[in-house]
C-alpha cells in the first residue's frame, strides 16, 4: 500500500491578506482619488490631499508600499529557502523572479508607449505623451522591486552576517541624505534613498517570524515606536504630513525620505497588533476565498488597473469632453467616491481577460486528508 502523498506546506494566510490589502489599497487610491486637471501640455494627475485640511493623516495608513514592500522581503527569503533546499543555486532563483515580474511590465511599458507613439502620430494628439506617463507611472514600484530582487544575494548575506544592524545602518544612510539634500541642497543624492529606505522595508521582512513570535507588547513597542518617531519628524517641519506627493510640497516619496523608515515600522507594529483578530476571520471561508482570489490576480490586477482606468476616462471624455474633470474635491465629487470604482473595474476586467491570464497565479492545491 502506497504511503499518501505529503500534504502541501500551508501558506501564511495573513501574509497574503497584507500583500492583498496592500493591492487593493494602492488601486482604489489611483481609481477612486485621482483628480486630472487638464493643462496646456495634456493631462496632469493629482490628489485631494492638498485641498482638505488634515486629509494628509490617512496617507500613514493608506500610504501602503513600505508595507508592501515589507511582505515582499518576507515572501523572497521564504521562497529562496525553499529552492534552496531543493538545491536550487540563488543566481537561478533570482533570475526566474526578475523573468516572472520583468516581461509582463516590459510588455505593458511597450504596448503602451508605442500605442501613444502611433495615437498621437495619426491623430495629432499633442498630449498623448502625458496620458501615457500617467498610465504607465505606477511601474516605478516594479523598477524598484526588480532592483530589491536583483541585490537580494546581497541582502542576504547582510543578513546573515549582521542581522538587525543592517536596519540600523539603513537608518542611517537615509538619515544622513536626508541631512545632505534638506540642510546642503545635494538634491540629486536623494536616488540613493530609492535604495536604502525601500531595502530598509525589504529587510525588515527578513524578521518577520520574529515579529510573529515576540510579545504583544514587543508589538506595541514597534507601533508606538514607529508613530513617535513619524510624528517627530512631521513636526520638525522638515517633512510634509503626506505620505503621498502633492504638488507644491516637498515629497516623502519620490524620493522616499526617513520618513518612510517610520512609517514601515508603525505599520508593521500596527499589522502585529491586528493580526490575532484578523487571522481568526482568515479562516472563515468567505474570507479565506476572497483573500485567495484577490492574490491569485494580484500581478494582471496591478499591472493594468491603469490601463482600465484610463480607458473608462476616454469614454468619459468622449462623452462628456475632457474638461468634465473636477480641478478641486467638491461635495459633489466627495459623494461619487464610493462607486467611483464601478467605472475603472468594469474597464480593467475585459483587459486582465484578454490579456492578462497568463499571468493569474494558479489556484492552491488542495489539501489532502488521509
Amino acid at each position: 500500500m502506497t504511503e499518501p502523498a505529503p500534504a502541501p506546506a500551508k501558506r501564511d494566510n495573513y501574509i497574503d491578506f497584507m500583500r492583498a490589502f496592500s493591492l487593493l489599497v494602492v488601486v482604489a487610491w489611483h481609481w477612486v482619488f485621482t483628480i486630472v486637471v487638464w493643462k496646456d501640455d495634456g493631462p496632469h494627475a493629482t490628489n485631494p490631499i492638498g485641498f482638505t485640511t488634515g486629509l494628509w493623516a490617512i496617507t500613514w495608513l493608506l500610504q501602503v508600499m513600505p508595507l508592501f514592500f515589507y511582505v515582499g522581503g518576507y515572501s523572497h527569503l521564504v521562497s529562496w529557502q525553499k529552492a534552496h533546499d531543493k538545491g536550487e543555486r540563488l543566481s537561478r532563483f533570482v533570475l526566474k523572479r526578475l523573468r516572472r515580474l520583468a516581461v509582463p511590465a516590459i510588455a505593458l511599458f511597450v504596448v503602451w508607449v508605442a500605442a501613444g507613439i502611433a495615437l498621437g502620430a495619426i491623430f495629432n494628439l499633442k498630449w498623448m505623451g502625458r496620458a501615457v506617463l500617467l498610465v504607465v507611472s505606477p511601474l516605478w514600484f516594479m523598477g524598484v522591486y526588480l532592483m530589491l530582487v536583483a541585490l537580494l544575494p546581497v541582502f542576504l548575506w547582510l543578513h546573515e552576517r549582521w542581522d538587525t544592524i543592517v536596519l540600523v545602518f539603513l537608518a542611517a544612510i537615509a538619515g544622513a541624505i536626508d541631512i545632505l539634500r534638506f540642510r546642503y541642497h545635494y538634491s540629486w543624492l536623494g536616488m540613493v534613498n530609492m535604495i536604502a529606505v525601500w531595502a530598509l522595508c525589504h529587510q525588515l521582512g527578513f524578521f518577520y517570524d520574529r515579529l510573529v513570535t515576540a510579545t504583544r507588547r514587543a508589538d506595541w513597542t514597534l507601533l508606538w515606536g514607529g508613530l513617535a518617531a513619524l510624528g517627530g519628524l512631521v513636526a520638525s517641519g522638515l517633512y510634509p504630513g503626506s505620505m503621498v506627493g502633492v504638488p507644491g510640497e516637498t515629497s516623502n516619496m519620490a524620493p522616499p525620505t526617513l520618513c518612510i523608515v517610520a512609517l514601515v515600522l508603525f505599520q508593521a507594529g500596527v499589522a502585529e497588533v491586528l493580526r490575532p483578530r484578523l487571522e481568526a476571520r482568515l479562516e472563515r471561508p468567505r474570507w479565506a476565498r476572497a483573500n485567495e482570489t484577490i492574490n491569485r490576480f494580484s500581478m494582471p490586477l496591478f499591472l493594468f488597473h491603469t490601463t482600465g482606468m484610463a480607458l473608462h476616462r476616454a469614454v468619459r471624455y468622449a462623452w462628456a469632453g475632457n474638461r468634465n474633470e473636477a480641478r478641486e474635491p467638491t461635495l459633489w465629487w466627495w459623494l461619487q467616491r464610493p462607486l467611483a470604482f464601478v467605472g475603472p473595474l468594469l474597464f480593467t476586467l475585459p483587459v486582465i481577460y484578454l490579456f492578462g491570464r497568463r499571468w493569474v497565479r494558479a489556484a492552491r492545491p488542495t489539501a489532502r486528508h488521509t
